[in-house]
């Protein structure tokens, strides 16, 4: 066993200051992630910071109508949450799509959005992998790739991103709350990740120290029609071949709002900007919304066997866009 030191925050500032003091430290939440790769030994932290009795466990609605989820917000608890499922459904169903209902007992809204990838060549100490191991080399690249990235992958890194919440935070515009030794600032979620580049180390945008507070849901987006669809190798308990968060309005006969995320493509959710844009201002008929989603996957890359990703993400967004579409227009 490795040997780490172990501290118990009392405040966002002492949680900083430890993690300063300690290099090579790691925050600790939920743990269902983060043990997990210290058990393999992925992660080898000098330190364990608990973060957990730090007041980030409510969700609180803000003035101007938007809700703030604090980063020790359980996945169980939010998914469950009165206001998420009425005026967020895409997130609500996002988080019950993955893990288990135990796990989901235990992990953590901040958790959440830092977990790692589960590619097996980052999960075997025995394979390359950049990621683990910057400089030597990606394992995947000559191996299976049938659950790897068709979409902005580089040549040092093919993994993609596990989170199913995630995907649902790009699509509604939600910004995470991080707080570090320079303070508190904001980041819009679908930007929170980082594509691999040469640096496929760097999962997110955080600086060194800083800390997942919360997530703030817009009051633009509260009770937009919204769905979350995944396919997976088994009905549970698995993690997304490809997966589709929609956020859709319909007004008047045409598309007044649109955010699409996609998951399981890419080394972070994918927002479809290309595929957002193509239907702004237009009717959302099946030709439409094939043509804007074909727009987006364009760009994707396969790597071979993983080939079938893309028109099983194609199929899902047409579908689901369609679907929020004709529901729409039947409301209104």
């Amino acid at each position: 066993m490795k040997p780490f030191a172990y501290v118990r925050a009392g405040s966002l500032a002492e949680a900083a200051d430890a993690y300063a003091s300690h290099p090579g430290a790691r925050y600790l939440g939920g743990g269902t992630n983060l043990v997990d790769l210290m058990k393999l030994g992925v992660e080898r932290p000098t330190a364990l910071i608990d973060v957990t009795r730090l007041p980030m466990a409510e969700v609180t609605e803000l003035p101007d109508g938007s809700l703030r989820v604090g980063a020790l917000v359980r996945n169980s608890d939010l998914a469950a949450h009165p206001q998420v499922r009425e005026r967020y459904p895409v997130l609500s169903q996002a988080l019950l799509a993955g893990a288990s209902g135990q796990l989901r007992n235990a992990a953590t809204t901040g958790g959440n959005l830092l977990q790692r990838t589960r590619c097996p060549y980052f999960q075997d100490v025995s394979k390359p992998c950049n990621k683990r191991e910057p400089g030597s080399g990606c394992g995947a690249l000559a191996g299976v790739r049938r659950d790897h990235a068709v979409l902005g992958h580089s040549e040092h890194c093919v993994a993609t991103h596990p989170s199913d919440m995630a995907v649902a935070l790009a699509a509604l515009d939600a910004q995470v709350e991080l707080y570090g030794l320079a303070g508190v600032r904001r980041v819009p979620a679908a930007e929170f990740h980082r594509l691999p580049g040469e640096h496929p180390e760097r999962d997110t945008v955080l600086e060194p120290g800083e800390l997942v507070t919360a997530v703030l849901l817009p009051a633009a987006t509260a009770g937009v029609p919204s769905a979350y669809r995944k396919a997976r190798d088994r009905a549970s308990y698995a993690f997304a071949l490809a997966s589709v968060a929609v956020v859709l309005k319909v007004s008047e006969g045409v598309v007044a709002h649109a955010g699409i995320a996609f998951g399981g493509l890419a080394h972070r959710p994918w927002r479809a900007r290309r595929a957002e844009e193509a239907l702004l201002g237009a009717t959302p008929t099946e030709a439409a919304c094939e043509r804007a989603v074909g727009l987006e996957l364009e760009r994707a890359r396969p790597l071979g066997e993983n080939a079938y990703k893309v028109p099983l993400a194609r199929n899902l967004a047409v579908d689901v866009v369609g679907r929020l579409a004709r529901n729409g227009q039947d409301a209104s």
